[in-house]
Parts: structure tokens; sequence; C-alpha cells
């Protein structure tokens, strides 16, 4: 459904006011480069694409790398995803998928198709939030994908808005880019839209909605209503999207169209209340002002301050108390710990390319923070989002590493770092054993609640593996208490003679066990205890990275885990 990633348009018009912070622009465009190329990118080919000397982007992914942003293998930089800590600062500001995310589930429930909440970003339609149903053929749009805004139902709804400058700014874009290859997300046929636009824009003036016949993409249908703030603006938009073999716009409108109605006046009652308390701990603002002091004592002169110092003053938004009424210069300066004067040229910077508005004395992300990589990090699965940590260990352990989850009373290899040796443990992702005689099984078992945990118990087939493995369910049951209070499991030839493995488990945002964490070897590397006293600090540290980056991207999207 996507055709091969364009750059969008310009971020910003005119040359960089004299106060911007030149590192601060060089460093987004990095991150966009990358994003425009889902993700990937080698360095030669970033600094092609960019422009600039190759020592200025070597420094540059240098001072991102160390601030988790991206990653660099080999020769290619790639996104990580702590970067979506950005995208998490517009989305908590909004408010929208946080609080409205549960009424967008219920109602795709009740409903049994897709919806979507959307929001405008100047001349186009980001997605922000999405209750999808499983069918060969759903909804494919990821969280921060842009659309053209004449294409899809919402883009209508908030054109409604529009004053001269936009209607300038679209009718400038659609004559620079009349295929719409800056918006990858949707097919080509998906610009003939514009034709109706302005009746459509009418339409959806006379009746309060806007409906998508087809626009986007042959067999999907729409319906969407705009989403009201206390003040009566259009903040986003709520999509019922359907197929035609399920819907025809008359039906999708007539049948539930009230359903949505009735779920919009529910978001909009949530929207007037006061926002939730944060329940998220210490304000990234924070973190980036320890990350940046510490990473420039390590990399010295590799490492650029200005780039980190203006990334941290937008991350910092998240810790602000006021941050979905937006935040003050002061009140970012003490969040950063920094200057007055150099959140001043931060924000001037960040303004000009698009990712903050100023109103009055108060300053708000805007959504086009969104297209620093999140859509192509939030669809990363648990395999991925865990693959460089277990590299890291390997590397620290010199033996295998793995992760798997529980799928029924086995376990499931999800993502594998094989060591190089004569005598290697041969596992392969999707590979399932017994979890009863494996390490990362008894941290999972472990992990259950104490009902849950009891029934798998009374099922489960203990017949030996090996003369090791044990058969006794109070055996059992003792040693997964053991497990759950030591917060390790070590397995010692039970599943097979000669094989030992160490493993720690792996937590969501929630604090549940998800996933857990080993390094296997043969039993003539270590013996029991220096295994625990060599790998198990390693081991965990690789699965607080995990829990960290799982922590992130989990914040407003949901990361598959099989």
């Amino acid at each position: 459904m996507t055709r091969p990633a364009a750059e969008t348009a310009p971020t910003a018009s005119g040359a960089p006011p004299p106060e911007a912070v030149t590192p601060l622009v060089r460093g987004l465009a990095v991150l966009r480069r990358l994003a425009v190329a889902d993700g990937r990118l080698s360095v030669g080919d970033l600094v092609r694409a960019t422009g600039l000397a190759r020592s200025t982007v070597d420094r540059t992914l240098s001072t991102l790398a160390r601030l988790g942003h991206v990653r660099l293998e080999d020769r290619y930089a790639v996104l990580a995803p702590p970067l979506m800590e950005l995208g998490n600062v517009y989305l908590a500001a909004i408010r929208l998928p946080g609080e409205l995310g549960p009424l967008v589930d219920r109602l795709a429930d009740e409903l049994d198709e897709s919806v979507s909440l959307a929001v405008p970003d100047r001349d186009g339609v980001r997605f922000v939030y999405q209750a999808t149903r499983r069918r060969t053929m759903s909804l494919a749009f990821r969280i921060g994908d842009l659309l053209p805004a004449e294409s899809g139902a919402p883009g209508a709804l908030f054109a409604a808005d529009w004053g001269p400058d936009d209607w300038a700014r679209w009718h400038d874009r659609r004559e620079r880019d009349p295929l719409g290859a800056g918006f990858p997300a949707v097919p080509p046929e998906a610009a003939r839209a514009a034709g109706s636009f302005e009746r459509r824009i009418a339409e959806a003036g006379r009746c309060g909605w806007s409906e998508d016949d087809q626009l986007i993409e042959p067999g999907l249908v729409a319906v969407a209503l705009p989403v009201r703030d206390a003040t009566g603006r259009a903040v986003g938009a709520a999509s019922v999207v359907s197929h035609t073999s399920r819907h025809d716009v008359r039906s999708l409108t007539g049948q539930l169209l009230p359903r949505l109605r009735e779920s919009v006046a529910a978001m909009e009652a949530v929207l007037a209340g006061p926002p939730p308390p944060r329940l998220d701990g210490e304000p990234t603002g924070g973190r980036h002002g320890e990350l940046t002091r510490a990473a420039k004592r390590e990399l010295g002169p590799g490492f650029v301050e200005s780039l980190a110092r203006g990334l941290g003053v937008l991350a910092a938004f998240d810790g602000v108390p006021d941050g979905p009424a937006g935040a003050t210069l002061s009140a970012l300066a003490e969040a950063t710990g920094l200057a007055r004067a150099t959140v001043r040229r931060a924000l001037i910077t960040l303004e000009h390319l698009g990712y903050v508005r100023c109103e009055g004395r108060r300053f708000h992300p805007e959504p086009r923070v969104l297209e620093l990589g999140y859509a192509h990090l939030a669809g990363l699965p648990l395999s991925r989002v865990a693959q460089p940590h277990l590299v890291g260990l390997v590397a620290r352990a010199h033996d295998s590493a793995s992760l798997s989850v529980l799928v029924g009373d086995e376990i499931q290899y999800a993502a594998r770092v094989p060591t190089v040796r004569i005598m290697s443990v041969d596992i392969t992702v999707g590979t399932r054993f017994p979890a009863h005689a494996t390490s990362m099984g008894r941290v999972l078992l472990a992990g259950l609640p104490a009902a849950e945990r009891a029934a798998r118990l009374d099922r489960l087939d203990l017949t030996p593996l090996t003369r090791r493995t044990i058969t006794s369910r109070d055996r059992l049951s003792a040693e997964l208490d053991r497990v759950a209070e030591a917060g390790y499991a070590l397995v010692d030839e039970e599943l097979e003679e000669g094989l030992r493995s160490l493993a720690v488990p792996v937590r969501d945002r929630a604090g549940r066990v998800v996933a857990a964490v080993n390094v296997s070897m043969h039993a003539s590397r270590r013996t029991a205890e220096q295994a625990v006293v060599e790998l198990l600090p390693a081991l965990r540290e690789a699965a607080a990275g995990v829990e960290h980056d799982l922590r992130v991207a989990g914040r407003f999207t949901r990361v598959r885990i099989p």
C-alpha cells in the first residue's frame, strides 16, 4: 500500500532566524532523513541526502547515538526506540491518545470496525491513535503517519477552519507535488481526492461530519466527526473505517454514525475536565540533562552539546506541571537546568522548523514532532526492540543470548543472538520448549499471578527430559517462589545434558512480566555459581534496556509481543 518514501515538503519557510541553533537544525535534518528512509540509512547516503559534511554527520550521529535516539551498526545509522520520547511529548500534551484511547477501543469493540483518532498538521492529517480489527483487509496506517488533508474523512473537517494562509500553503503544496509523493503512507491514486476537496469541506460544514468513499484506496470507506476541546476548537477527529465488503458509505453513516456521535460526546466530556496527574516519574527533560553532561565528559569534541540541549528542551515539555496548557520559557529552563538564553534560542529554532508554536507566553509542541521516526518506531515488535540489547549482552557474556515469551505451557523464542564457538547452542527463533524445564520458562511462570500460576502447575506435563529435570509439582512450585523472590532463574542440565542457562524477567509499563532474557552455555564453560556471579549483572542490565525501550514505545502505542 505504500510507495518508496520521499522527502516531505520543507519543514520551514525562509532562512533560519539569526538566533537559530545551527547544530540543532542539522540534527533534526538527519533524523528526518532517517525517518524518510524508514529508519535505516548508510552514513554515506545520509551525507548525500542532507548535503552536510561527513565530519558534521559523524559528530551529529555520535551525539544522537549517545542520547539513545540512534544506533550505529557498521556503516549504518538506525533509529532507536528512545527517540519516541520526543513524539510522546506531543501525544501527552494533546491528551487524545492517553485519555481518549479507552473510549476508542470500546467503540471499536462494539462496532467491530477500526476506529482512529487523527489531528491536523498544517495541510495534512496525522494519526495519533488506532484500534484496528484483525482482518485480511484492514487499516494499515501507523501512528504518526501523515496524510494529505484532501485524502480521507478527517481533513475536510479540519479544513473548515482554514484561513487564507492555510489555503495558500495547500495550493502551493499541490502545485509542487500534485501526485502526493511527499506522503508515502498513501497510494498514488489518493491524489485524485483533491478535485472534490472543497465540495466535501462545504458538505462537512453543513452536516457536521465527513465521509471517505474510497478516496484513499478502493474498497476503503470511512466516516469522521470532529472532537472539540472545552473552547469548541476541533483538536482531533474520530473516524470509523470499514471495507466495502462490509459497508458502503450510506450504510456506514446510517448504522454507525449515531454510535460514533455518542462516543465523541463522551470524548469531549473527558477533554472538558482537568488532565490526570502524570504517573511516569522523573521528567524526561531531566534525563536528557544528565545524559548530556555525561556524554560531554565521555566524547569531548565529538559530542554536539547544543544539539543535545535543543532536544532536551523539546523533551522537557513532558515534565512541566502545566504541560497540556503549554510551557513558559521559565518553566522549560527550570526543567532542563539550562540558562534562559539557551532555552530561548532552542525554542526559536524549534518554532522555525515547525516543531513548536508560541501562543502568548506559552509554547506548545506541534504534531510535526511525530515526523521524527515515530511511525517507523511505533511498528517495531518486541523482538526488534530487544535485538540490540541482546547483541550487547552477547558481547559481554561471550555466550548466546535469547528472548522468549510464554505461549501456552511452552516458551517460544522471539529473538536470539548466537555466539561464535566451536561448540554452541543451536536454537532458532520460533523454537518452543516446555516452560517448566527452561530458565526463561521459570521466569515467565514465576511472574504469573498466583492463581494463574497454580492452575498452570496443575496441568503441566512434568515428564523428565534429563535425569536432572524437576518432576515434582511441590519442588517446582517452591522453585518458582524462589525465582520470583530472587528475580532470576538458573536451570542446570534439566532441558538437555550439558546445557546450563540463566534468565531474568522483562516487564512492561504496568510491571507485568511479558518476556524473559537468558544466556545459555555449555556446562563446561562455567559452574552454576560462576554463571550467576559473572552473568547476572549483564543480564539485568540488558533486561533493563529492553524495559526502558518498552516503556517509551508502549506509552501511546502497542508493542507487538508474539
